[in-house]
């Protein structure tokens, strides 16, 4: 529970005892707690694309992508799909920094209104792209083991297990991929509903709250 909220509880148990506030001291509060849920979408959007590359200070790491995704046949495909990826991501957490920097200044309550809209949008086509790339990119993946011969050895650099001909074991693992692919995005899915999901649902409290406010 935010302050707003407790303080309109606090009205409503002590009535007049309480001194009224005023609409300037209301609108600055939800100005407040909303300047603070725009810079929290902006932190979480930098730490989501600092913490999956910080695994590549690791030797490992970076050999496995380069095997995966750059040493065949569509590695040329798959450079171009990480360049637009990476531009896309750089240009929403810019945005995110845009609406930060837009919300942080006290303005007329209008304003105020139509840059959480700005806000939820926003994050909305930022999640969409996410998720949508992210679908893509393993699907993708999962079709260059069927039709790259060599990326069956690259992810399977074992014995194929008796009585599998490599055609039977390439569909196995290209419908293992696509499984995967979908249980991921569901699985990221609900970790965006969580972080941005409940951020936004405050953020959109907070534009109803002004959009009352102005009736």
């Amino acid at each position: 529970m935010d302050e707003l909220d407790i303080l309109k509880k606090d009205w409503q148990k002590k009535g007049d005892e309480l001194p009224k506030l005023s609409y300037n001291d209301i609108y600055k509060m939800i100005w407040k707690r909303s300047s603070s849920i725009v810079k929290w979408i902006f932190i979480i959007s930098i730490l989501e694309f600092l913490l999956p590359n910080i695994l590549f200070i690791f030797p490992s790491t970076r050999e496995h992508v380069s095997k995966m995704y750059y040493g065949n046949a569509y590695g040329t495909f798959f450079m171009v799909v990480t360049f637009i990826q990476y531009t896309c991501i750089f240009y929403f957490i810019f945005q995110f920094y845009k609406r930060y920097k837009e919300i942080s200044v006290l303005d007329d309550s209008k304003t105020l209104m139509k840059n959480i809209i700005r806000t939820r949008k926003t994050v909305k086509y930022y999640i969409i792209f996410s998720l949508g790339m992210l679908l893509f990119t393993m699907l993708a993946q999962a079709f260059t083991v069927y039709f790259d011969p060599n990326m069956l050895t690259t992810v399977y650099n074992q014995e194929l297990p008796q009585g599998i001909s490599p055609e039977k074991f390439k569909s196995i693992m290209v419908i293992t991929f696509i499984v995967v692919a979908l249980v991921t995005t569901v699985l990221f899915a609900l970790i965006y509903f969580l972080l941005y999901g409940l951020l936004l649902k405050k953020l959109n409290r907070n534009y109803f709250e002004l959009k009352k406010m102005e009736i």
